[in-house]
Formats: C-alpha cells, sequence, structure tokens
C-alpha cells in the first residue's frame, strides 16, 4: 500500500508535538520497516528544511531530510501539476492542492494528514496518522 505523508505528519515527530507524536512516528516507523510504502512529495522537502530552521541546523537539516528522502519515495511537482493546482479553485490552499496532485500522481491509496478537512476535493482520502494506525497498521507485525 502506497501513502503519501504531508508535512505537518513529518513535523509532529520531528518537533515532537505532544499527542499527535506517537501515532505520526508509528506511521513513519511503518514506512521505514517497508509494512506500507511511503512517500512525500518534493514541495514538502523544500518545505522541511525552511520550516525546520529554528530548531535544527542547516547540517542537521540536510542529514534528516536524507534520510528521508532514503526512506520515502519522492514525488516531483512538476509544471503541469502546478498549473493543476493554481487552477484548481476546489482547493483553498495552493499547497495541500499540490499534496493532493503528488498523491494521485503516486498512485497513493491515501493523503496521511493531521489537516484531512483541507482534502475534500482530493481524489485521494485523507486520513490521520492515529486512524491510518487504527485501520490499517494494527492488524499487520502489531506495528
Amino acid at each position: 500500500m502506497r501513502i503519501l505523508i504531508d508535512t505537518n505528519v513529518f513535523l509532529d515527530v520531528l518537533q515532537q508535538r505532544g499527542d499527535f507524536y506517537a501515532p505520526a512516528l508509528t506511521v513513519l516507523t511503518a514506512c521505514r520497516d517497508r509494512i506500507v510504502q511511503g512517500g512525500i512529495s518534493a514541495q514538502s522537502v523544500a518545505d522541511l528544511f525552511y520550516i525546520l530552521r529554528k530548531d535544527y541546523s542547516s547540517e542537521e537539516r540536510r542529514k534528516i531530510l536524507l534520510d528521508i528522502c532514503q526512506i520515502m519515495d519522492v514525488e516531483s511537482v512538476d509544471k503541469g501539476k502546478l498549473i493543476f493546482a493554481l487552477r484548481n479553485e476546489a482547493f483553498s490552499d495552493f499547497e495541500d492542492c499540490l499534496q493532493a496532485e503528488c498523491a494521485e500522481a503516486w498512485g497513493a491509496a491515501y493523503i496521511i494528514t493531521r489537516n484531512g478537512r483541507h482534502f475534500t476535493s482530493s481524489t485521494i482520502p485523507a486520513i490521520t496518522p492515529k486512524e491510518f494506525c487504527s485501520r490499517y497498521l494494527e492488524n499487520h507485525h502489531g506495528a
């Protein structure tokens, strides 16, 4: 099963965000352990490098993102996806529309995000890490 991980899920782990940390970590661990095939958009890699500047040095961010790129498939953001997202008024958030476009192009079964309501116009269902863990991971290898 392919799942595209939204930026906020990575942030939940890397910034150890309270109650969101454990389910997000479980999802990323399942990707690392190849229980599911994880993906990330190229846009998320750029966003994470920028957002994490307050928490990590440039060297640390580069290592973290290189590690993520070793674990996850990376779906490109090309001209076609950009134009579609710019023209798609069903999404109020451009970045979320790009995520949905990447998920669809990559063939993801789900977008894993804490902001499911931002993806109501997506052809790929969006669910939280907690929902994904309870629906799928709890029945596979005790993850």
